[in-house]
């Protein structure tokens, strides 16, 4: 099974039922040296924000969020989810977990 760090989009339910077929059972867990900062992104209509991580390497910013497992299958399909503009990157969690989140491509 795979960690992921999820942050956003992927902690709604309706999200997750859509692109895995499931409800996900997630942990709270905190990231630390890390902040949420936006990012634009060109839709249909315009440009809009998501929330996407920066290290910052100051322990005392913090992200909460979830920590799901999930198949590599299951990944994968985070990965098309999330699209050109995110990519998947390891962090190490307060809990000293090491996980995948989605960080900006640029």
């Amino acid at each position: 099974m795979e960690k992921l760090f999820a942050y956003g989009s992927l902690k709604e339910n309706d999200i997750q039922q859509t692109i895995f077929g499931r409800s996900l059972q997630g942990t709270p867990v905190t990231l630390m040296g890390y902040v949420v900062k936006e990012i634009l992104i060109e839709e249909e209509f315009g440009m809009e924000p998501y929330p996407i991580i920066a290290a910052t390497n100051n322990n005392e910013d913090t992200i909460d969020g979830m920590l799901y497992e999930l198949t590599v299958r299951e990944l994968q399909l985070a990965d098309t989810y999330e699209g050109k503009y995110y990519k998947r990157i390891e962090v190490q969690l307060q809990s000293n977990e090491v996980a995948w989140a989605y960080s900006a491509t640029t």
